[in-house]
């Protein structure tokens, strides 16, 4: 006996989540804990090398990711012609 197909809930929207285990820290944040945890004989090179990580300016974001604008653009072609199959 065939098996009936397998039959998807609606979807509200189409949407790619983004993955959680980007998060991104600050680079000064290494020298900053180890100033913290040295003796005050080191101190006066991780201070400088801080001082310097501070004043850079901070690293340039990678542009987004606009996969979820198109699929939000493309969602009710893809819903339409799911339809007209039945």
């Amino acid at each position: 006996m065939p098996q009936k197909p397998m039959r998807l809930p609606p979807l509200k929207g189409l949407r790619v989540r983004a993955p959680l285990d980007k998060k991104t820290e600050s680079p000064c944040v290494a020298m900053m804990s180890s100033l913290l945890g040295f003796n005050t004989s080191g101190c006066a090179a991780l201070e400088n090398a801080l001082r310097t990580c501070m004043d850079s300016p901070p690293p340039q974001d990678t542009p987004r990711n606009t996969i979820n604008f198109h699929l939000a653009r493309m969602y009710d072609r893809v819903i339409l012609s799911g339809r007209r199959k039945r």
